[in-house]
């Protein structure tokens, strides 16, 4: 690794870590209905949004009732974008002209941006209406960030709380998460975007002369049918090309929050490497911070919230270890690269290349800046990408591909990643008290059989989900011809696929073609899963300890701020995700590197 790529790793590190602190204060003050500085600006539009969808904001709920108006409103978004997606050709602000979505793909497409997945089998440019970029794909993503980061505020409030019989009022938590937090940070984060030329326009395209006029062969038709010659071969006739048809639309308001809220989906098909979401240093720079951002905040809010900041930091030590290990793990893996081709081809880093395994990516990103990308979207549940994780070398995708699989919890999504984090340090906690033969606390509360049965569900479903998806998309015909490649590498891409749909993140290895019924209908199925079958059993763990009185700390008590709990709860996380995907793993990138490295001369 060069000194310049170690520089870049370590600023956007350090960048990350010195954020947590200040936007983390000032989301605890949001939530704790504090004095932060905005309500004096916007709390006339928040009284208005509860007086016009009949919320009283002071009727706090228990986590049933938190839990049944989560899941309406998620329903309620998922049919609407549904619909919208079906009608769209009868619409306006479609200058495309673009028809009705299909039905499968709707489905799929609906159902991914409402659980915060942005799975895309579809191309955004060439498939979706302006109307359905904007009403539909970024409301989505606002309020699907919104409800993680609401489930996660319930979660925090029950270790809070002492024997309350509430969690917050949903209703409340969606509308400050999404007026006070990921609106103005997505006004200020699209305005840098723009600045730095991210297309920003209500127009359909933009035609432009190429540099070079290039001559090709263009098949002959009559009334859009090929024309045969004698021997039954199409007709072609020369013709060269002066210019060509640019893509363009509101791309920098969707590309701020699909960052900031870890949603991920691109406005274009090839996503944050399109020259139009993504043109300058400054603007990757800003959306790679945006990406992790409000995530690393979170745990220091969630040490504000509970009295004791030194809680979120050790959460925040566990994430930032695992993901600066697995970080270095990806670029060492793609920087050499070159060790996996024919001896005299010279890929080593020098002033000119960027050297190791350049295939599927930009060389202005070249390899640190990738594999930082490729690292940082599967840490989090974002799914945007700047390169095709399908070209990188077996141990190079196995690192994104293993971030998805311990849970998106490294990071993970806004609030979604944190209470599945703290799911695993109830786990943690549980292992250790086991060790000690005493009953497990985790900040003053008692961890039981009823909290410990949902964090199970809350561990066990994602790799369910991942390895049965996985399973019947080998088996099923239409999945297997969907796949690019044979062997290992064909059965990486099937697993990355139900891992990035399982896990609510959404990248892919982009050589599977998923775009078809069946992985339409069982993906969508999965991100279901995998969304609402956690959010629930974390509000129950929420409304259980919320009802618990604080059992003052003894010595036998595990100090939860300190080294000792940071290396264990790494260890519990790390251990879930080996046992449960090591043998999928085995026969896929561990297979395909191993047939690499033992190949004659490298091939």
């Amino acid at each position: 690794m060069t000194a310049d790529g170690v520089l870049q790793l370590g600023l956007y590190v350090v960048v990350v870590i010195a954020l947590a602190r200040p936007l983390g204060g000032y989301m605890a003050r949001v939530y704790q209905n504090q004095p932060f500085g905005l309500e004096r600006v916007l709390s006339w539009l928040e009284r208005l949004t509860y007086r016009l969808a009949g919320v009283r904001p002071d009727q706090e709920m228990g986590w049933t009732t938190y839990a049944v108006a989560m899941l309406l409103f998620n329903v309620a978004g998922l049919l609407a974008l549904y619909l919208l997606q079906r009608v769209q050709g009868v619409l306006p602000l479609n200058p495309q002209g673009f028809g009705a979505v299909s039905t499968d793909s709707a489905f799929n497409t609906a159902v991914s941006f409402a659980t915060n997945t942005n799975w895309q089998g579809y191309g955004g440019e060439t498939t979706m209406s302006h109307l359905t970029q904007m009403l539909g794909m970024t409301v989505q993503n606002f309020v699907s960030a919104a409800t993680g980061m609401a489930t996660l505020v319930a979660l925090v409030r029950g270790f809070a709380r002492r024997s309350a019989s509430t969690v917050g009022n949903f209703w409340v938590d969606l509308t400050r998460s999404t007026l006070y937090i990921l609106l103005p940070l997505s006004f200020f984060v699209a305005l840098v975007l723009v600045s730095q030329g991210v297309v920003q326009t209500f127009q359909p395209s933009a035609s432009v002369a190429v540099v070079q006029p290039i001559a090709y062969d263009e098949p002959v038709t009559d009334d859009g049918k090929p024309v045969l010659d004698d021997q039954g071969r199409p007709r072609t006739r020369k013709a060269t090309l002066t210019e060509q048809i640019l893509a363009v639309g509101p791309a920098a308001s969707q590309v701020a929050i699909k960052q900031l809220g870890t949603n991920g989906g691109g406005f274009f098909n090839v996503n944050s490497s399109h020259p139009f979401e993504n043109p300058t240093p400054l603007s990757g720079f800003v959306e790679l911070l945006s990406i992790l951002l409000i995530a690393a905040a979170l745990c220091h809010t969630f040490g504000v919230m509970v009295g004791d900041p030194r809680q979120g930091w050790a959460i925040l030590a566990a994430m930032t270890v695992m993901f600066v290990g697995l970080l270095i793990v990806c670029v060492v893996a793609e920087q050499n690269g070159h060790t996996l081709v024919r001896p005299g081809v010279d890929q080593s880093a020098s002033a000119l290349s960027s050297g190791g395994n350049m295939e599927g990516k930009e060389v202005r990103f070249g390899i640190v800046g990738s594999a930082l990308w490729a690292t940082a979207t599967t840490a989090a549940s974002n799914g945007s990408v700047n390169s095709m994780h399908d070209s990188y070398t077996p141990i190079g995708g196995l690192v994104p591909m293993w971030l998805m699989q311990l849970g998106e919890v490294v990071f993970g999504g806004v609030g979604s990643g944190l209470y599945g984090m703290l799911v695993f340090a109830i786990i943690a906690v549980f292992v250790a008290g086991l060790m000690v033969g005493r009953t497990p606390e985790y900040l003053g509360k008692k961890i039981e059989a009823h909290e410990m049965k949902m964090a199970a569900l809350v561990i066990l479903i994602p790799p369910a989900v991942v390895l049965i998806g996985t399973a019947g998309a080998v088996l099923h015909p239409a999945a297997q011809a969907s796949m690019q490649d044979a062997g290992p590498h064909g059965f990486s891409e099937v697993l990355y696929a139900f891992s990035s749909m399982g896990n609510n993140n959404g990248s892919a290895f982009a050589g599977y073609a998923a775009n078809i019924p069946y992985v339409n209908t069982t993906g969508g199925l999965a991100m279901l899963v995998a969304r609402y079958w956690l959010a629930v059993p974390t509000l129950a763990i929420a409304g259980s300890l919320a009802r618990k009185a604080s059992v003052p700390g003894g010595p036998g008590t595990l100090p939860t701020h300190q080294p000792l709990f940071v290396g264990l709860l790494i260890a519990v996380v790390v251990l879930v995700g080996a046992l449960s995907f090591l043998p999928a793993l085995a026969v896929g990138p561990i297979a395909e590197h191993l047939m690499l490295v033992t190949a004659p001369g490298g091939d």
